[in-house]
C-alpha cells in the first residue's frame, strides 16, 4: 500500500512539478507534510538540510528521502524512480522531435502562464516553513544574512556550510557560557574532479562516466549544472554545441521535474534512446547513493545537539536559498499585470483556501495559452 501511495504521489509530482527545485520542494511539503502528513515539518526541514550537504539534485533527494522513511529501501527506489520517470519520458520524446526536425517545439505560452504561477507556490510555502525553521532571533539573523549573501553572488555551498557553522559555535557558546569554535566537525568539500584528456572518443561507457561524474559532484543550481556541461561537453570533448546545449537546458527548464533530465536530452542527441538511458541512470545515480548512505543518520543528527545546532543553521540557510531564488525568479516571471495576477491568484488561493498546487500550475498553462491564441481567434 505505501509503494503504491509512493509511485501515485511522485508519478504525479514528476509530471507536473514545474519551475525548479525551490518549486519542486513547495509542492512536497504540500503533499507530504500538509496534506496527508506522512511527516512532520521540522523533519521535512531536516531532511531538506540534509539533501543541501550532498552533492545532486535536491528535489530528487527530498523525493529518496521521503520514499525511504515511508517504506524503507523499496520505497527509496520507487519514490525517486517514479518522480524522475516522466520527466525523463516527455525530454526524451522531444529530444526526438528535435533530432528529427531541428527545432524546439514551442512553449512560451505555456511558460508565461506557468511562471507566475510558481512563483506563487513558492512564496506560500517559504512562510510556513520559515515559522518552523527559525526558532531564535540568532537564527533570523542568519536567515537575513544568508539570504543577503546569496543575492550578491556568495557561492551557495558557502552560504549553506557558513549557516550550519555559525549555528554550531552560537550552540556552544550559549551552553558553555562563552564562544566555542575548537572542536568544529570540518565537513569535506567536493570539487569538481580533474579534466581528463581531450582526446576521449565518444561511446555510451564515456557519456556514462561524465554524467555520473557530474552528478557525483555538483552542488548548486541549475546554472552550475550549465557551466559543468559546457566545460566537459562542449570545451573538452567537443561532443556538443553551444547552441545544443543551450537548446538542451531549455528543454531542462520549460519541462517538468529536475533539471538534471538536461542530461536525458543530451544523451538522446548525441546516440539516440540508449544515450538518453545511459546519461540519465549516470546522472541521477550518485543521488540514490548519497540519500542511502546519508538517510539512516538523519535522525540521528537531531539527537546530537551540535549536529542539531548545523542543520538549524543549514535549514534558515537554505530557506534563504529558496528566498533569493524566488525573488530572482520573480523578475522574469512577472512582466505584466496578467502574469501579476496570476501570482498573486495563485497565492491566495493556496493559502486561503489550499487549493492543489499541481491544478493550479497546471491552470497556469491553460491561462498562457488562453494568451496567446484568444486574440488570434477574435480577430
Amino acid at each position: 500500500m505505501r509503494l503504491r501511495q509512493l509511485a501515485f504521489l511522485f508519478l504525479k509530482l514528476g509530471t507536473v512539478a514545474f519551475g525548479g527545485p525551490a518549486a519542486h520542494i513547495a509542492m512536497m511539503d504540500d503533499e507530504i507534510v500538509r496534506r496527508r502528513r506522512w511527516i512532520g515539518r521540522e523533519q521535512f526541514l531536516d531532511l531538506l538540510g540534509a539533501t543541501n550537504l550532498i552533492p545532486g539534485p535536491n528535489s530528487t533527494e527530498m523525493a529518496i528521502h521521503v520514499g525511504y522513511l515511508r517504506a524503507g529501501w523499496p520505497g527509496l527506489l520507487v519514490a525517486g524512480a517514479c518522480f524522475i520517470l516522466p520527466a525523463a519520458l516527455l525530454v526524451g520524446v522531444i529530444a526526438s522531435a528535435y533530432v528529427r526536425f531541428g527545432t524546439l517545439p514551442q512553449a512560451e505560452a505555456v511558460l508565461y502562464g506557468i511562471k507566475p504561477v510558481i512563483i506563487g507556490v513558492v512564496f506560500q510555502a517559504l512562510w510556513p516553513l520559515a515559522k518552523t525553521a527559525v526558532k531564535s532571533r540568532f537564527l533570523a539573523l542568519v536567515a537575513l544574512a544568508a539570504l543577503a549573501a546569496t543575492l550578491a553572488g556568495v557561492d551557495e555551498l558557502a552560504v549553506l556550510f557558513a549557516g550550519g557553522i555559525a549555528a554550531v559555535v552560537w550552540e556552544r557558546g550559549v551552553r558553555r557560557r562563552h564562544s566555542g569554535g575548537a572542536g568544529l566537525a570540518q565537513f569535506p568539500l567536493l570539487g569538481t574532479a580533474g579534466t581528463a584528456a581531450a582526446s576521449v572518443t565518444f561511446g555510451l561507457w564515456p557519456l556514462f562516466a561524465v554524467f555520473l561524474k557530474i552528478g557525483a559532484v555538483l552542488f548548486g543550481s541549475g546554472y552550475v549544472l550549465l557551466a559543468f556541461l559546457r566545460a566537459d561537453l562542449v570545451e573538452r570533448l567537443h561532443w556538443l554545441t553551444e547552441a545544443q546545449l543551450l537548446d538542451a537546458v531549455a528543454v531542462g527548464q520549460f519541462t517538468p521535474g529536475p533539471l538534471f533530465t538536461t542530461a536525458t536530452f543530451i544523451g538522446y542527441v548525441l546516440a539516440g534512446p540508449a544515450g538518453a538511458a545511459v546519461a540519465t541512470a549516470g546522472i541521477f545515480l550518485p543521488a540514490f547513493v548519497f540519500v542511502a548512505l546519508s538517510g539512516p543518520f538523519v535522525v540521528r543528527l537531531r539527537r546530537s545537539k551540535t549536529a542539531g545546532a548545523v542543520l538549524d543553521g543549514v535549514n534558515v540557510a537554505s530557506l534563504a536559498l529558496m528566498g533569493a531564488v524566488t525573488i530572482q525568479l520573480t523578475g522574469a516571471a512577472i512582466v505584466d499585470v496578467p502574469t501579476a495576477a496570476l501570482a498573486s491568484i495563485a497565492a491566495l488561493l493556496l493559502l486561503r483556501f489550499r487549493i492543489n498546487s499541481a491544478w493550479l500550475v497546471l491552470g497556469g498553462a491553460v491561462a498562457g495559452l488562453i494568451a496567446l491564441y484568444a486574440p488570434r481567434l477574435l480577430r
